[in-house]
């Protein structure tokens, strides 16, 4: 797998037709994994989130845009949000007042919902007619598309199954890449809220540095089974991914892409000790 660097050649940007009746296929959209962290970058300016805004800045302008967040899990059963007009989900407690007073007004796309129900064939994919956007999607999108102008839907993740079971069932939505839509997979590799150390968030624990680096050099070298056999990568696999609900939407996103397609780090930081805010983009 190549590895670009971060000033790679910077994408065309087109424009798409939104409530567009039909879907016709278009060049292969990228696929994305945000290591989305606190609640609260959506009201600061930091680095990571400056990353975000240059990142929705130079991307294309996608016709909708699926998240698969760590914030919406089911069980049993794999559902796809079709409203129309999705909520802003405050999915969270004890934070400022100015949080529960944003809004991300981003229309639904229940066209698009219903062609993952139609190309998901291993299993049967639920349509949700009241799922709106939980933190994991409208954090970051607020800062990559602050217009609140591009259709976006959510797909739940199912926490009964195994990772292997997520990884395959993200190859049956490839198709969605070339109908423009940018489908994103929103959690953290490494996330232990028990160990985060709130009173230096600089910290850096060592099993959470090695666990992190580990992930980046598998996913450089395109060799992504150890990843999904995860449980196997001893202490620091152990104490980084205690549960697993942040780390699955990774292995999403790298279900999506395709054999030998390029990917670029956009951002890596492990803050609080326990926290990776490592996200990448493929191409």
């Amino acid at each position: 797998m190549l590895l670009l660097p971060a000033g790679a050649a910077a994408m065309k940007l087109h424009e798409f037709h939104k409530g567009a009746s039909n879907f016709p296929a278009s060049d292969r959209m990228p696929v994305l994994f945000v290591g989305h962290g606190s609640p609260m970058n959506a009201i600061q300016d930091n680095h990571f989130t400056q990353s975000l805004t240059a990142w929705g800045q130079r991307l294309e302008r996608p016709a909708a845009i699926l998240v698969i967040s760590a914030h919406w899990l089911t069980r049993g059963s794999t559902s796809v949000s079709t409203s129309p007009d999705p909520e802003t989900i405050y999915d969270f407690y004890g934070f400022p007042q100015e949080m529960y007073k944003i809004r991300y007004d981003a229309p639904g796309s229940p066209d698009f919902a219903k062609q993952v129900v139609q190309n998901v064939q291993s299993i049967q994919v639920h349509e949700d007619h009241e799922m709106g956007l939980d933190h994991g999607a409208w954090t970051i999108l607020k800062h990559m598309f602050p217009k609140a102008d591009i259709p976006v839907f959510q797909m739940s993740i199912d926490y009964e199954k195994p990772p292997q079971w997520h990884f395959a069932l993200a190859t049956e939505l490839k198709k969605l890449r070339g109908k423009s839509v940018l489908i994103i997979g929103s959690g953290n590799i490494v996330h232990n809220l028990r160990m985060v150390n709130f009173q230096d968030f600089a910290v850096k624990y060592d099993w959470a540095v090695e666990f992190d680096e580990l992930v980046k050099q598998k996913i450089t070298e395109g060799d992504y089974q150890p990843l999904i056999d995860y449980q196997q990568l001893g202490r620091a696999a152990q104490l980084s991914v205690p549960t697993n609900d942040h780390y699955l939407p990774m292995l999403y996103s790298l279900g999506l892409t395709e054999k030998n397609e390029a990917l670029r780090f956009t951002y890596e930081e492990v803050l609080g000790g326990s926290i990776s805010m490592r996200c990448f983009e493929t191409a």
